[in-house]
């Protein structure tokens, strides 16, 4: 066990071609990777493993799962070819204990939420990667938990990634406004960003926020959040703003980091 935690950090991931392009969301992602130590291996957190279930995956050589349609031939081209490690997968159900966790050796993979920022923050692929399902069927609590549950894996050199949105709302996307926030989109991402960066062992207050309901129609996208909080509440820290700033009106792209 190591003296230095490895960072953890929640990625606003935002759209999928982010993993084929270079912006200032993209240039924040590797600059995380590059400031950051090499793990022994990365978790990630996607918000598009959403099941009934927490899940790790645990077969030695996970594919990459284009799970999206519509995008141009090159973003399916995209491969992240790093190997699983279903020894740390057998490992990270142990330390969730006593929250049940499946071991899934087939079924899943790498999906576009893990690799689009993976193929920024670790181009190399070079070190094995796992992800742990959202359970649908559990309330933010749990997840907030089960990121209390995590937080010793950093001193085994485990790199901890949630990737979601803090507001992730499709159905009010405005492709006329490539940088813009609605004012719920700007007031909801103000309130998480104060949270985290103070006192993330509050997250579960955005449960009663005003925006709530236009910021978080679903879920899946903002309950990677609640696992960094859960890791720098552990931890007896907070997070720091690693980038801010909005997409379509309906997007947060702000992304978190926690170092200590």
């Amino acid at each position: 066990m190591s003296d230095i935690a490895m960072p953890s950090a929640f990625l606003g991931h935002g759209s999928p071609m982010n993993a084929v392009e270079t912006n200032r969301w993209t240039e924040s992602w590797q600059t995380f990777g590059l400031d950051s130590p090499k793990p022994r291996a990365i978790l990630v957190i996607s918000a598009h493993w959403y099941i009934n279930a927490t899940a790790v995956t645990a077969m030695p050589s996970p594919r990459t799962i284009h799970d999206f349609y519509g995008f141009p031939d090159e973003l399916f081209a995209v491969q992240y070819p790093a190997s699983g490690d279903p020894d740390l997968a057998q490992e990270i159900a142990e330390v969730l204990a006593p929250h049940s966790v499946e071991l899934d050796r087939d079924s899943w993979g790498i999906d576009h939420g893990a690799w689009s920022v993976l193929v920024h923050v670790r181009p190399e692929a070079d070190v094995p990667v796992i992800q742990l399902s959202i359970d649908a069927s559990k309330p933010l609590a749990d997840h907030f938990a089960l990121g209390v549950a995590l937080e010793p894996l950093r001193a085994l050199g485990i790199m901890i990634i949630g990737s979601g949105n803090v507001v992730h709302n499709l159905g009010r996307i405005d492709w006329s406004s490539p940088d813009g926030g609605y004012d719920s989109t700007r007031r909801f991402d103000e309130r998480a960003r104060e949270i985290m960066t103070s006192d993330p062992a509050s997250i579960g207050q955005l449960l009663d926020h005003p925006d709530w309901s236009a910021a978080v129609p679903t879920p899946e996208h903002f309950l990677p959040l609640a696992y960094i909080a859960g890791i720098a509440a552990a931890a007896g820290t907070t997070a720091q703003t690693l980038i801010e700033g909005y997409a379509f009106g309906s997007l947060s792209m702000t992304s978190y980091v926690v170092n200590r």
